[in-house]
């Protein structure tokens, strides 16, 4: 797994975006406007300077996280991600939307996340033709600070999925 997407770039979206290039990965943080995006990666930047500040990590770990950030507008250019954490407003209709929408972009083996604090996972896996490969990933906030991730299986979410799921909380 090299690539992970994130839906949504507000405080949690962006949280979640650090986290994973903090962990080494490459990440694709999408929102539906260049504004949202690029408040997202400010955060990020001050998220990160404070880290430097504090001497967490040097001026060119924060610089190579940030060059592992790509952002975009275009839920299209989800089609190289490797796994799919959805961070959106907590609004089922717009949830179900978004997975029916990534189930078609996504290769067929990517798992699908979402960050959802109150949807049945189950429901948000009805909207796909993959419910195994859907799954809750609750991040607590604020996500660069508190190292805890709830995973929240639905009814028809495989064992595969969990694992593969478990494994990237856990890095």
């Amino acid at each position: 797994m090299k690539t992970i997407g994130v839906v949504g770039a507000g405080q949690m979206g962006s949280g979640i975006a650090q986290v994973c290039a903090q962990a080494g990965f490459s990440v694709i943080m999408n929102d539906i406007k260049d504004e949202f995006v690029n408040r997202g990666m400010d955060n990020i930047n001050k998220n990160l300077d404070r880290q430097v500040k504090k001497e967490k990590i040097t001026l060119e770990e924060k610089n190579e996280i940030i060059g592992r950030i790509k952002t975009s507008i275009q839920i299209e250019d989800f089609v190289p991600a490797d796994f799919m954490i959805e961070a959106v407003i907590e609004n089922e209709n717009l949830k179900k939307d978004i997975f029916a929408k990534l189930d078609n972009i996504c290769r067929k083996e990517v798992v699908l996340a979402t960050n959802t604090s109150s949807i049945p996972i189950t429901r948000i896996g009805a909207a796909t033709k993959r419910p195994d490969k859907v799954i809750g990933m609750h991040f607590m906030n604020p996500v660069p600070v508190m190292k805890l991730v709830e995973i929240i299986k639905g009814v028809a979410t495989s064992h595969e999925t969990l694992t593969i799921t478990k494994d990237l909380a856990e890095r």
